[in-house]
């Protein structure tokens, strides 16, 4: 098994995209929104350790911000193991990386997601 540490140059543009329309929602008070560009940016990165463990260290600040204690306590322990779990390919497919889901279960991918990956020329799983 090949293991990946950084985003594939297909995957980048669309990771970024995700991570830029988060801080707009999340300055213009959308958090919804905001927080569903989260989870979009962690699927598409979560075979990546660095970049997965980003997606859970914004993740763990949106919790203080919006004072979520289920979401800061929840984001610890993804923070500290999400980027070992995908240096040893050992990710959940498709977990979108909040408290409010099992950390350990896949996910059916959805559809917008599955052409991001074969536009970029890689497997999400």
């Amino acid at each position: 098994m090949k293991f990946h540490t950084s985003l594939p140059k297909g995957l980048k543009p669309y990771y970024n995209t995700e991570l830029e329309k988060y801080q707009i929602e999340y300055s213009n008070q959308n958090l919804k929104s905001a927080w569903r560009h989260l989870e979009r940016a962690h699927i598409i990165g979560q075979k990546y350790p660095y970049a997965h463990t980003l997606v859970h260290w914004k993740m763990l600040q949106f919790g203080f911000k919006i004072k979520n204690g289920k979401e800061i306590l929840g984001q610890i322990p993804r923070l500290i193991f999400g980027g070992v779990k995908s240096f040893v390919g050992k990710i959940p497919v498709g977990n979108p990386g909040g408290a409010n889901v099992a950390p350990l279960k896949p996910f059916p991918i959805e559809k917008e997601l599955q052409d991001i990956f074969t536009k970029a020329g890689v497997s999400f799983c």
